[in-house]
């Protein structure tokens, strides 16, 4: 294992619900302690924190720690808006960099920004601004307009500039010469098949770590902390990749992966994977993928989101698949609504609880694969691929509070699997299912690039697998 001076670890996250907390040992290594507390955003996250580590020195005794370490979705999370050309080229680019990243995406603008969509993209009250446009050497004219505007308006929000490297520096004056605060990195979609979101990726981390934190209130308990690295998502990310990619020291990993995180708010879909075409006569169109991707599903979560859940499936088809009336469902999914912290309190309600988070897994998972369809040509039927082919992929792994409390885990990770309604969706055919069985992603997912060995090691040892 890697050598460190000190081996105890206290690693943190600011979660919209709860904050958790776990320690742990690197030098055995193990988990030897977790805790968790609500989150307590309206009175400083410091009070949450506090009670959480009470908790947890309950628990396993007072511990000096060498280290505090934290990832935060609290007070919102990373709330981006990305500005593009054209939905499906710049814009698209712009997106899946952003959630890459962790952020969460509040809004997508596309072509010349409007005084209308100005006033849509102030409203949302974003914490950065992610502009692109054009490839390098194509369109100049949507990124100047776009950039002029912005630096006209009232935005305080900084700017990630991310488009035509022809005129992105212009653009980037005209940004600062307003007192805006600009980033200028290079071009998210330099070509047309080719994506650049790595510099993006980093230039978010940075200006998260350097200002967003301060701006949403967390400086406080960063004082009694060591730091506050990543937006949650990011650390769930980082996890699977360790997770996917072995110990770092040449013995291999787990290999292309899907990771379902199923939460009050928002279910989000990771996979490891290329994804690329793999039978005969398909060919991939669209964007090219990357081989991590994560999207974020604001509509289909169990508390917060669970109305726009239910609206989405309706109380019918959730009452038939729970065995309860419509009446009965639309009562219990208000419940869930208004209290972020409800657990199902009878046998009724567990069979709900299992079923809204089978259909947020399958939501979810639909549109995160790619689809294959069937089209004629001169030289005979042949099949474009758009997005990834996840037909082959052998694991899947559910985390979240939802797999620590319900028993139907198995039930709920289906979701994942192909359905009649959709064949034309690229969904894992026949992979082996695991879950998160202490909710340790977020927390190990801070420690996954400076000790791979030793996150690797914990990670192995939190997944349980699911009878499938």
């Amino acid at each position: 294992m890697t050598g460190v001076r000190s081996s105890l670890y206290l690693l943190i996250d600011f979660g919209s619900t709860y904050t958790k907390l776990t320690a742990v040992d690197l030098a055995k290594p193990a988990v030897i302690g977790t805790a968790s507390a609500l989150t307590t955003v309206a009175d400083g996250l410091v009070h949450g924190y506090r009670e959480a580590l009470r908790r947890l020195t309950e628990k396993v005794g007072p511990l000096a720690f060498a280290r505090r370490l934290a990832c935060s979705s609290a007070a919102g999370g990373l709330r981006m808006v990305a500005i593009g050309l054209v939905p499906e080229l710049t814009v698209e680019a712009a997106k899946r960099a952003a959630l890459g990243a962790g952020a969460r995406l509040v809004g997508s603008f596309s072509y010349e920004l409007t005084a209308a969509d100005l006033d849509e993209l102030l409203a949302l009250k974003p914490d950065l601004i992610l502009l692109a446009g054009g490839t390098d050497g194509g369109n100049k004219t949507v990124l100047r307009h776009n950039g002029a505007l912005l630096a006209a308006s009232p935005l305080a929000a900084p700017v990630i500039l991310a488009g035509n490297k022809t005129v992105a520096a212009e653009v980037e004056a005209t940004l600062k010469q307003a007192g805006k605060l600009c980033y200028r990195v290079p071009n998210v979609l330099p070509a047309l098949d080719r994506l650049n979101i790595e510099p993006v990726q980093a230039k978010i981390r940075q200006v998260y770590l350097e200002r967003i934190i301060y701006a949403k209130g967390l400086a406080e308990v960063e004082r009694e902390i060591d730091g506050i690295l990543m937006p949650t998502p990011a650390a769930v990310q980082a996890a699977a990749e360790r997770l996917a990619a072995g110990p770092g020291d040449g013995r291999p990993g787990w290999g292309e992966l899907l990771l379902v995180d199923v939460g009050g708010a928002t279910t989000d879909v990771h996979s490891i994977a290329e994804g690329r075409p793999i039978k005969p006569n398909v060919y991939a169109q669209g964007l090219p993928e990357p081989k991590v991707k994560r999207t974020v599903e604001g509509d289909l979560g169990m508390r917060v989101s669970a109305a726009a859940l239910l609206e989405q499936y309706t109380p019918r088809l959730v009452g038939e698949l729970a065995g309860l009336p419509e009446d009965e469902v639309i009562a219990r999914v208000q419940a869930r609504t208004v209290t972020t912290a409800y657990l199902p309190d009878s046998p009724a309600d567990e069979r709900l609880e299992a079923v809204l988070g089978y259909l947020a897994v399958k939501g979810a998972t639909e549109r995160h694969v790619g689809k294959c369809e069937q089209v004629y040509s001169p030289q005979g039927v042949c099949y474009l691929q758009e997005g990834k082919d996840l037909t082959g992929l052998a694991t899947v792994i559910g985390t979240g509070g939802l797999f620590l409390h319900s028993p139907a885990r198995e039930q709920i990770l289906a979701g994942v699997l192909p359905a009649p309604d959709h064949p034309e969706l690229l969904k894992p055919q026949a992979p082996r299912f695991y879950y998160d069985e202490r909710y340790l992603f977020s927390t190990l997912g801070l420690i996954a690039k400076e000790f791979p060995d030793i996150s690797f090691c914990l990670l192995e040892k939190a997944l349980k697998p699911v009878q499938n």
